[in-house]
Order: C-alpha cells, then sequence, then structure tokens
C-alpha cells in the first residue's frame, strides 16, 4: 500500500467570470499526516480543500485519492465522501437536521447502513468529540464550538481515512479553540490523516507535520514549519507574521548566542535552548515524576481516592473524555492544552504531575516523554497508574 493517500498533479481551477483560483498547483499527502495549508484570506486555501472530496472537479490537472484518479460519476463520489470527510468553516451551513442525533445519523443512513449499524456509529461518535446525552438536543441550542463538534461527529459517523478542516477554530474562543486542535490531535493519533486550512501561523507551526504557504493560488513553499516558517521573506511575501517562538530563536542568534540543535516548535523546545545556553539544564538533582491515569480504565473515585493521597500535584487532562472525568468528581485542572510538554516542565523543575487521558492516548504519553529524552538527554521517569477497587498504586513502565 502506498503511503499518499492524496495528490494533485498540476491542478488548476477558475471561478466562473472570476480570477484563476488555483494556478497549477502539485503536491501530495501522506497517510497518518497532518497537514496545514496557510495563507491570508483569498489565497485558494478552501478552494483546494473542497477538491480533495470532489466538491470541484480541477479544470484541468488531476486529482488522486489512494493512489487512482478521482472520479466524479455519483457512485465514485459517494464512496469518495465516505472516505474524506469534510468540516466546514461555518457549522450552521453543514447541520441541516432538527436534533444532534438526526443530523450525525445522515451520513450513515445515506451509506445505507442498517437501524442498528446507524446507532451503534452515531452513539461512538458523540462519545468520541464528548458529547453524549446531546442525541435530543436542537442544533440551534447549542454553542459555536458544540456546533463544530456536531459538524465532526457527523463525518466520524462515516469512518473516514481523511479528515479536512476549513477553518476549524473560526468562530472560537481560545479554550473552545484549544479543545478543537487537540481533538484533531488525537484522531490522528488514532490513524486518522488530518488537513486543515488556517491564517493562523500561531497555530499551524507546532502543529503541522508540514505547513504548506499558499498566496494567489500558489504554493510558495511547502515543508516541515521550521522550514516552511524559516524564511522571513517567504513568510512576508505569503503576508503572513513569523511565529514568535521562532522569531525569539532568530533574536538570540542575532545577539550573538549559539544555539544549538532543531528550531523550536514548543515553549519546551525553546526553554530547552535556553537551558542549554545556559547551562541551566541539569540545575535541579532530582526531576519530577509524570503519572498517567487512563480514565477509560478508571471509575474516577479510586482517582480521587489517589489524588487525597497526592495533594498538591499539578494535574492535566487530555481528550474530551478526561476533561469530563476531571469535571464529574470535581478534579481541579492546571493544564487542558499541550498538557505533556507542560509536565516535562514541571518535571525539569523538580515537580510531580498527573496525565488524565484516554486508552487510546496513553502510549502517546510515553513517546513523547521518551522522544524528548533522546533529545536532551535528561531522563524523565513516567508511571502509569493501575488502580483497582479498594487500593491505589502506580506501575512503572516504558512505552507500552
Amino acid at each position: 500500500m502506498s503511503s499518499i493517500i492524496l495528490e494533485a498533479r498540476d491542478i488548476r481551477y477558475r471561478y466562473p467570470r472570476g480570477m484563476e483560483a488555483i494556478c497549477g498547483i502539485s503536491f501530495h499527502i501522506r497517510r497518518k499526516e497532518k497537514i496545514a495549508l496557510v495563507g491570508p484570506n483569498g489565497a485558494g486555501k478552501s478552494t483546494l480543500l473542497t477538491m480533495f472530496n470532489g466538491m470541484i472537479r480541477p479544470d484541468t490537472g488531476l486529482m488522486l485519492f489512494d493512489d487512482q484518479p478521482i472520479r466524479y460519476d455519483t457512485a465514485s463520489l459517494r464512496m469518495l465522501r465516505k472516505r474524506v470527510g469534510f468540516v466546514l468553516q461555518n457549522p450552521d451551513r453543514q447541520i441541516i437536521a432538527p436534533t444532534v442525533y438526526q443530523d450525525v445519523a445522515f451520513g450513515p443512513t445515506n451509506l445505507g447502513y442498517s437501524q442498528s449499524e446507524v446507532k451503534e456509529a452515531v452513539t461512538q461518535a458523540l462519545r468520541h468529540v464528548g458529547l453524549e446525552g446531546f442525541e435530543r438536543r436542537p442544533p440551534h441550542q447549542l454553542s459555536g464550538g458544540e456546533k463544530k463538534r456536531v459538524a465532526i461527529a457527523g463525518v466520524l459517523a462515516m469512518d473516514s481515512d481523511v479528515l479536512v478542516f476549513d477553518e476549524p477554530t473560526s468562530g472560537l474562543d481560545p479554550l473552545g479553540s484549544e479543545d478543537i486542535m487537540e481533538l484533531l490531535d488525537e484522531l490522528n493519533h488514532e490513524g486518522k490523516t488530518i488537513i486543515i486550512s488556517t491564517h493562523d501561523v500561531e497555530l499551524a507551526y507546532p502543529w503541522a507535520d508540514r505547513a504548506i504557504l499558499m498566496l494567489n493560488g500558489k504554493i510558495l513553499k511547502e515543508d516541515i514549519p521550521e522550514v516552511a516558517f524559516g524564511n522571513p521573506e517567504s513568510v512576508r511575501t505569503a503576508h503572513l507574521s513569523l511565529p514568535i517562538l521562532l522569531e525569539l530563536h532568530m533574536e538570540l542568534q542575532k545577539r550573538g548566542f549559539l544555539l544549538t540543535g532543531k528550531k523550536p516548535r514548543t515553549v519546551l523546545d525553546m526553554m530547552h535552548c535556553i537551558d542549554t545556553l545556559f547551562e541551566h539544564s541539569r540545575s535541579h538533582s532530582r526531576h519530577g515524576m509524570i503519572t498517567v491515569c487512563n480514565v477509560d480504565q478508571d471509575n474516577g473515585e479510586n482517582l480521587s481516592e489517589w489524588l487525597s493521597v497526592h495533594t498538591g500535584i499539578c494535574t492535566g487532562a487530555m481528550g474530551t473524555r478526561a476533561k469530563q472525568c476531571a469535571e464529574k468528581f470535581c478534579i481541579n485542572l492546571d493544564f487542558t492544552y499541550g498538557v505533556i510538554d507542560k509536565c516535562i516542565l514541571k518535571a525539569l523543575l523538580g515537580e510531580d504531575c498527573l496525565i488524565l487521558t484516554t486508552e487510546s492516548m496513553v502510549k502517546r504519553v510515553y513517546l513523547r516523554v521518551d522522544a524528548y529524552g533522546l533529545e536532551s538527554g535528561v531522563r524523565i521517569p513516567v508511571h502509569q497508574l493501575t488502580i483497582a477497587p479498594g487500593e491505589a498504586n502506580e506501575k512503572n513502565g516504558s512505552a507500552p
């Protein structure tokens, strides 16, 4: 099986009586990648996204999905749109049914699922986005973030391989934006290919595996984010601004500081650069420990018991179900986004932390902490909380 799931070969598109929106673009997207199309309004991002599931057909050139040219007959488009799910910028344009259940069930029903299969698909999709119990709610009573999650659930119910999001955080407050981006991370970790469009460089820079900078229907630069955003002239040409961490890194270099290693993409990366620069990275004789609790295996009551013994510990939650568990049992959260890196920062200060997360994300904690250890030479212990009824204990381990 090829690693490439989507490919464009010299595609062009012009709107009726309008300017050419896509001007000879070629690129490919690999399975399980996180891709950010970045550019100002009018760059052609949204037009390009709609070609991924056949909503728009290029005037010339070729779009391929799974190594096969996209066909535009009704049956072929129906199957393509099952495998490539699209979430519009404005969820009000996508939500059409009178209740949440009916809206999420629309796709599976049209695909010919049985009644029991539709119910199972809707239940699992709503659980995934944290909207269990919302089945009978009318969409007009939901917040902007909840509507966005309903739209995502409608795509998840069809078990799409590729998820496409046009400005996924548009109209959301900072906390709602963090929740949506964390959900996209979780879906990617479970094997989905995620493609977003955005003009927000601070969102795209730390999140994407690759960034594609666009302007006037053309690709200006395509590479890993630290390279794609690494040339200030290219970034200015794209009518964008440098990510703050990258700009800070460049300013330190201009002032004569020798910064080795990769360019920072997170605050943790930046602090490692600074600690290395001033040789403070090993100033703490003891590093804190990170404890991981899988909320899918714990009923919450035993977790509360464990926290009563470990009072004052910094706690973060990754994933919607983990945050719901914390809310249900009145557990105060210190971190709700960028949780692993923030806990590593605490551990470097000698403080212990707890991460609440779901079954699918436990391994990610170990992998990220191990990766930091390889990069920095600093070993931070990670324990998994294994709680049986009536007891609270810990299990040390490496990535499961």
